[in-house]
């Protein structure tokens, strides 16, 4: 049985203006994570915000008491060295960071102020992300096969599996683009041979798309305009969560 749903609104569609707020009002209104987008204009061609947006905001949701909790920052790190960072987010706030499969074979530096030869993994960067007490994602785009993580989810080794996979499901980089229902086989694939993972998608989410994931096993749903731009996202965020538990046992 799958687990249960996780509702995480995309910032990215938040109120930039008043971005601490919106992030407190949603979580008030029942979204159980909140999905952080960093872009830096090199992995996708677009920039948002780095770890002194995130300290902002921080305070205004309340840390999870635990892992996977309430208030969780679920940042998907859209960004060509995803190792160089992993710290600077660690101390803004980030809870679970989600770094792309594609980025992963980049700079093992442990800050942005360093350089080296070597090369980081999957495998290494999951280790890393845990040993700083974070919980780690992994994400793939619309263009990367799924079976490119088999070897990374059946890692002997505990720490060197992700809590969580990201199916892209519109190319990363802007909000407000089409559900690419072509990405769901991975999903549905995912889901065969791991029942227990969070699954999470990502791109075109809303009340239209939400039970073509929902059959396909993803419990993770982030959902930008969809939520922020709703007259009631309380009864969006309520839509979504009753779609993705009803197919799962849940309700």
């Amino acid at each position: 049985m799958a687990p249960g749903a996780i509702i995480a609104p995309s910032i990215l569609s938040a109120d930039f203006a008043n971005l601490g707020e919106d992030c407190r009002r949603t979580i008030a209104q029942g979204a159980d994570w909140l999905h952080v987008d960093i872009m830096d204009g090199h992995f996708v061609p677009n920039l948002t915000w780095g770890p002194p947006v995130v300290a902002k905001i921080r305070p205004h949701v309340e840390k999870p008491a635990q892992h996977y909790g309430k208030g969780t920052f679920d940042c998907h790190m859209m960004i060509a060295e995803p190792k160089k960072w992993v710290k600077e987010f660690k101390n803004a706030g980030c809870d679970l960071y989600c770094f792309h499969y594609e980025a992963a074979f980049s700079s093992a530096a442990e800050s942005p102020e360093v350089t080296t030869e070597l090369k980081t993994n999957p495998r290494e960067l999951i280790r890393y992300i845990h040993d700083l007490g974070m919980l780690a994602g992994i994400a793939i785009k619309p263009a990367t096969p799924v079976d490119v993580l088999w070897d990374v989810l059946d890692s002997p080794h505990e720490k060197e599996r992700p809590d969580m996979v990201l199916v892209m499901t519109v190319e990363p980089g802007f909000g407000g683009q089409k559900f690419m229902a072509s990405e769901l086989p991975k999903v549905e694939e995912l889901r065969k041979r791991y029942p227990d993972l969070n699954i999470e998608v990502d791109g075109g989410l809303g009340p239209g798309t939400i039970d073509q994931a929902a059959d396909a096993g993803a419990n993770v749903i982030v959902a930008g305009s969809a939520v922020f731009g709703a007259k009631d996202p309380a009864q969006v965020i309520s839509l979504l969560r009753e779609a993705v538990d009803k197919r799962n046992g849940k309700l």
